[in-house]
């Protein structure tokens, strides 16, 4: 019921002998076509669904949760305990932006439906966090429904990211369907890599990166690159970055710099206050570090502190950046450009020169940040006309997600082949490309399945 051929928008619903589970309940985001389908009327009455299982806490795996709960679900929803931490943030923040962008329709005439309102509240989502149970993910089976479970083991992808494999129990035995949420690259900094999967008759497996590898480049040499090049020019540096995930990992690596004195210590300011938020539970989640940042931490208070380093937690914080100038860093949410505080510097620094924004992530088709990576001279900013004259840099090799080769590379730990692979979460080319690769490599069964598609698993 969502990313299919897309990225965005994940659900997936698992029918047996009357019981319903839904494993990820996704928001659509970027184009207005996947929007849209925010509005549409689930498929099913939520009520009728048993239980709701995440892989993790990204808004195009959990976003859809509030308004879940809101239209009538009443069951458990079962995550990490990294997981119910972020989804603490990110839910009652993307009510919050709900109700801002249903406000600003009404009182700008902007809504074909008046008056305009939120798909959810803040409150909506406040509600729904009540639902979530914690599980281990140590690949342990839990209960779910009355003859299905469930075990979490590491993706690598965020904190608390899971691959979620689901046991059916059938007259013929047990079948097994595996899904690999969003796997992680390997040796990435701060948590630990995608662990192997399990045995599986089925296999949901993502392509995001299914047709292209990533920047051979470590992005820490990029960054020193461009830090460097902005201090010799005075230049302003602005990265638009998730506030979960991406935005700890830009900052571990400024640090590392620093320390290393390869870079000078420019003024690094983290404005989000959701990712400022996330980063204090990165640093306390410590079953999920790699050795790396282990290492790291037994030398430094705070692996994710730079050594200029501010955070702006108000609004007003936040405008005062406009007025200074000079070389500095700004890290600000959303990493698509697609709302929040960025688009406020996004006025400010598209149209200058001497200003570099860097792209550290997948920018999707219809986002902001899709356009100016893409070279277009002129974008539209809150409303406004802008045009886009500053230097534009995508760092390739930050992306959490594993490229084709990594999935590859995990895929050749599965004990044994699976009946059928379904290749989901990837844009059309990315995912046909994806079962291409498979194919040759393994000479399994694949589907790509179309949004809304239904298949029997016997």
């Amino acid at each position: 019921m969502g990313a299919a051929r897309t990225v965005t928008g994940s659900k997936y619903l698992l029918e047996h002998e009357g019981k319903r589970v839904l494993v990820d309940c996704g928001l659509f985001q970027g184009l207005k076509e996947l929007r849209v389908r925010n509005w549409e009327p689930f498929p099913i009455p939520p009520r009728e669904i048993d239980a709701v299982v995440l892989t993790h806490a990204h808004l195009d795996h959990v976003g859809y949760l509030p308004r879940l709960r809101a239209d009538g679900y009443r069951g458990r929803i079962f995550c990490t305990a990294g997981t119910k931490e972020l989804c603490s943030l990110v839910l009652p923040d993307s009510g919050r932006i709900q109700e801002e962008d249903a406000r600003q329709a009404n009182r700008h005439g902007y809504s074909k439906h008046q008056p305009a309102l939120p798909l959810y509240t803040e409150e909506d989502a406040e509600t729904a966090l009540g639902l979530l149970q914690v599980v281990k993910n140590d690949g342990q089976p839990f209960e779910i429904a009355k003859g299905i479970s469930a075990e979490f083991r590491i993706a690598g992808h965020i904190l608390g990211s899971s691959q979620v494999l689901v046991l059916v129990e059938t007259d013929q035995g047990v079948r097994r369907i595996l899904f690999s949420g969003d796997l992680g690259k390997y040796d990435q900094p701060i948590i630990r890599d995608p662990v192997a999967p399990p045995a599986c008759e089925y296999l949901v497996v993502e392509s995001t990166y299914g047709d292209r590898t990533h920047d051979p480049e470590e992005p820490k040499i990029a960054l020193e690159r461009i830090i460097k090049n902005a201090a010799e020019h005075d230049s302003e540096i602005l990265i638009p970055a998730f506030a979960v995930g991406r935005a700890q990992e830009v900052l571990y690596l400024i640090r590392e710099l620093e320390d290393e004195k390869r870079v000078p210590i420019l003024p690094v300011i983290l404005d989000s206050p959701m990712a400022s938020k996330a980063t204090k539970v990165y640093a306390n989640r410590r079953e999920e570090h790699d050795e790396e940042y282990v290492t790291a931490s037994a030398g430094n208070a705070n692996p994710l502190q730079t050594h200029s380093m501010t955070t702006s937690t108000s609004r007003e914080d936040s405008k005062r950046l406009n007025q200074q100038r000079g070389a500095r860093v700004i890290i600000s949410a959303s990493g698509m450009m697609s709302g929040g505080r960025v688009l406020h510097h996004a006025l400010r620094v598209l149209p200058n020169a001497n200003a570099t924004v860097v792209f550290v992530g997948y920018q999707a088709g219809g986002t902001l940040g899709r356009r100016v990576a893409d070279g277009e001279k002129e974008v539209r900013v809150l409303g406004q006309w802008v045009p886009v004259r500053c230097q534009s840099v995508k760092i390739g090799g930050f992306s959490a997600h594993a490229d084709w080769q990594e999935v590859i590379r995990w895929l050749q730990d599965l004990p044994s082949p699976p009946r059928r692979v379904f290749i989901t979460h990837g844009e059309v080319g990315s995912a046909t490309a994806m079962a291409e690769h498979i194919r040759q490599r393994f000479g399994w069964q694949i589907e790509v399945p179309e949004h809304g598609e239904q298949f029997e698993l016997s």
